[in-house]
């Protein structure tokens, strides 16, 4: 099947083309990120393959419809980005790939926490100074604090018992109760007293209407002073201006996101010559106690390797006219 991959960069070429060798799909590929005005590019393809920061929405719906898509490809776990009603209402198939780098989205959660709180990342700066000062690198042990995870699929899942193997408390929050966090000592609390029990949360849902601005002024208050926060899952599941309120106050004493509420105007991309124009963003930028990555915490080979292998069989599910599992209903 001819399908048009949009918001292309080598590796993902690099790691489709491999996985293609057994299918044989027509793949024409696109650095374009997908949007109302580059939806055109799609035209008589029966088939487009998306990426997280694609949008997906009504209007740019409606035009892949009249050119003849058919099916849509996420090649990631998320679809807040496709308006599915629209997508129904026009007779396209949605796909997705559910699971591709638990473990490495995890791990680079558990990277963020270590980094922050040992102040790795300025230790490193200081060292190539030749500055071998300890002041202001004061950590404490994660050994007996209380972590807080929202969101016990997969990934929080491993989460949880990472941070157990560090002799941490695990406290958490899911509409569905996860029994293998249970079985290492997870227990299941409300939000308000995860918020107000934990010293280290971390984000590990999906972005719903419900999950919109769930971190925003009213539930940073209920925190603990000097709370460590890690979002590795969603940029919208924070409210960016409250939580720049909160480090601020000092409500909140770490910040670690490897995603952001308008990074699509950002990630992915080598801006080092421009001048960023997104002032929330530079401000984020400027507190020591906040590390930010540019959405790598899936970025692994084994992760680039399932996203190639599941894209490529749900193709061919879609193109054989057989029931795909991974299909959004």
């Amino acid at each position: 099947m001819k399908v048009a991959v949009f918001s292309t960069k080598a590796y993902d070429q690099q790691f489709l083309e491999a996985a293609n060798s057994s299918y044989n799909h027509e793949l024409i590929f696109f650095e374009a990120r997908l949007s109302f005005s580059t939806a055109i590019l799609a035209a008589e393809f029966p088939a487009i393959c998306v990426f997280v920061n694609d949008l997906l929405d009504a209007r740019t719906l409606e035009i892949l419809a009249f050119g003849g898509t058919r099916f849509i490809i996420l090649r990631c776990a998320g679809f807040n980005n496709v308006d599915l009603v629209a997508a129904a209402k026009l007779g396209m198939k949605v796909v997705r790939v559910p699971a591709y780098s638990p473990y490495g989205v995890a791990e680079h959660a558990v990277g963020l926490i270590l980094s922050l709180n040992r102040k790795i990342h300025h230790a490193y700066n200081r060292v190539r100074e030749s500055n071998f000062s300890l002041s202001g690198l004061l950590g404490f042990n994660l050994h007996g604090r209380t972590v807080g995870i929202i969101g016990t699929g997969k990934v929080g899942l491993i989460l949880g018992q990472i941070m157990k193997g560090f002799g941490c408390h695990i406290l958490a929050y899911d509409v569905f109760v996860n029994a293998e966090l249970e079985k290492i000592g997870g227990k299941y609390v409300e939000l308000s007293e995860l918020f107000a029990q934990s010293d280290i949360i971390s984000l590990h849902c999906p972005l719903t209407p419900e999950t919109h601005h769930l971190i925003n002024a009213e539930s940073i208050a209920q925190m603990k002073t000097r709370v460590m926060l890690i979002n590795t899952s969603r940029g919208s599941l924070i409210d960016t201006q409250a939580v720049i309120d909160g480090l601020k106050s000092h409500k909140i004493g770490f910040l670690g996101v490897d995603v952001y509420e308008q990074e699509s105007q950002l990630f992915f991309e080598d801006l080092s010559g421009e001048i960023i124009q997104d002032d929330v963003f530079q401000h984020l930028r400027t507190f020591p106690n906040v590390l930010i990555t540019g959405h790598q915490a899936f970025f692994t080979e084994e992760a680039l390797f399932n996203i190639a292998e599941t894209t490529c069989a749900n193709i061919a599910d879609c193109e054989q006219g057989r029931s795909c599992a991974n299909e959004i209903k």
